[in-house]
């Protein structure tokens, strides 16, 4: 409608309408919540024999009109669960059910199918408070291994490609700093993971060539001894193959002496 005049779009309304699915309307509610949450709404009692016929015509004829601007529902319920207005609660859920609709603004606009979407602004406020939390966690580890040396460069050495060795101190924090900031998921993860020193060394074996990466597996001459990383620290980790791990490490040293 970009063509028609701003007013006439302010005045546009458009309906979202039941469907069928399996040859049936459209439901919001399972058995029990029908009988829990339209008791009154309909014509009969949940314990009426006509009760399907009536609970199938209302889902049939459900229709939301929506204006330009949206509709505003109330879901707030009450300290027992009650809906503060039951009619609001039911056409939600009939939208969080309808396939036209969309979670959120950027689903709708991703996928053809959808026409409409809802805006739940707690749950706007939630998710991005989750964002601040996950931040504000990835600059308490960062504060915390950047008076650390060794575990800056072990934690920049698995979240990058470069070789932490080669790198001043500040460059170190610098390039970890960023990738803090860019992915901070994924740094948590990585500075929190109680085998960060055992990966780290690992990494270095495989880029010193004292280990061998093809794919995920990881192999030392001619023996898998992992087909993941989180394989091969368990692998190590062995006492059986301790002796391995000594091999590993003399050879790491050399290597480094050269």
């Amino acid at each position: 409608m970009n063509h028609l005049p701003k007013a006439v779009r302010a005045e546009a309304v458009s309906k979202l309408s039941s469907v069928y699915v399996n040859r049936q309307p459209l439901k919001a509610f399972s058995i029990e919540e029908e009988k829990k949450f339209m008791n009154g709404i309909l014509d009969v009692n949940p314990d009426h024999v006509d009760w399907p016929k009536h609970s199938k015509l209302f889902w049939a004829e459900l229709t939301i009109p929506i204006g330009f601007t949206g509709v505003k529902l109330d879901i707030s319920v009450g300290a027992d669960g009650t809906p503060h207005s039951i009619m609001d609660y039911i056409k939600y859920r009939f939208a969080l059910s309808h396939p036209h609709v969309a979670l959120t603004e950027e689903e709708m606009k991703g996928d053809t199918t959808k026409r409409f979407y809802i805006q739940d602004l707690a749950r706007e406020d939630s998710a991005k408070n989750a964002t601040i939390q996950i931040r504000k966690d990835a600059d308490r580890e960062f504060i915390k291994i950047s008076s650390q040396p060794t575990s800056m460069k072990r934690v920049l050495r698995l979240l990058s490609k470069s070789n932490p060795d080669r790198l001043t101190s500040e460059q170190v924090e610098n390039a970890l700093y960023e990738i803090k900031n860019s992915d901070p998921k994924k740094f948590i993860r990585v500075a929190t993971d109680k085998h960060l020193e055992m990966k780290s060394e690992i990494d270095e074996m495989i880029s010193s060539g004292v280990l061998r990466k093809i794919g995920n597996q990881i192999i030392f001459i001619d023996e898998i001894i992992g087909d993941t990383i989180d394989d091969t620290v368990i692998h190590l980790n062995d006492k059986k193959n301790s002796g391995k791990l000594t091999v590993l490490r003399a050879k790491l040293k050399e290597l480094a002496l050269v």
